[in-house]
């Protein structure tokens, strides 16, 4: 399917991979349950027309991709062109213009509820974000994400960092610092108000 964008029959499918119809037939509704392929054209024939099937976008992205080695030739060509603190710059106006479009969400939201709804957004980017209230009420809530979506980037390139600071402190109205990451050696992302930590 992946090479034949106009679709695949069910009989080239067995033939393909040596499996009866019914088995083809059987995986194609496991798939197309999930999403990965779709019914295409209908292809016509000698004989009656036949059903073909495509991949869907998300059948597609299931193949390997290189999206960090290509990101990686891009951040290498800025970080010449700009140096580090450049870098690290542009980086927090790209944080800046992507809070911009969000914030429609956090309208009306009192500080819990903004916090929440970062939270909410940064799980929505499988970053498996939670909002932690210390035991210390003197001490502000932190959020804390278990998964950091680009760490292999982030080891090469750590002023990426600086776009989720810049991006959580314009979301959450509170200028907050990066206290444990995961890049440095922490079990997680840790982002609160306050001086940060020493890196963990």
């Amino acid at each position: 399917m992946l090479k034949n964008k106009a679709g695949v029959s069910i009989d080239e499918l067995a033939a393909g991979a040596r499996i009866t119809r019914t088995a083809v037939r059987q995986h194609l509704a496991a798939l197309e349950a999930d999403g990965y392929v779709c019914k295409g054209d209908e292809r016509k024939t000698a004989g009656r027309p036949g059903q073909t099937f495509v991949l869907t976008t998300r059948g597609t992205d299931l193949f390997p991709k290189q999206y960090s080695w290509f990101s990686g030739l891009m951040l290498q060509a800025l970080r010449q062109e700009r140096g580090s603190e450049g870098l690290a710059q542009w980086f927090r106006e790209l944080a800046a213009t992507i809070a911009v479009s969000l914030a429609p969400r956090l309208a009306g939201k009192d500080e819990a509820q903004r916090l929440d709804e970062v939270a909410t957004i940064l799980n929505e980017l499988a970053f498996e974000a939670s909002v932690v209230h210390p035991t210390d009420r003197s001490e502000a809530p932190a959020i804390e994400a278990s998964n950091c979506v680009y760490h292999d980037l982030a080891a090469v390139f750590p002023e990426i960092c600086q776009f989720d600071v810049e991006l959580l402190t314009r979301l959450t109205g509170t200028p907050l610092e990066h206290h444990e990451c995961m890049v440095r050696g922490g079990h997680v992302c840790r982002f609160r108000a306050g001086s940060p930590d020493r890196p963990q």
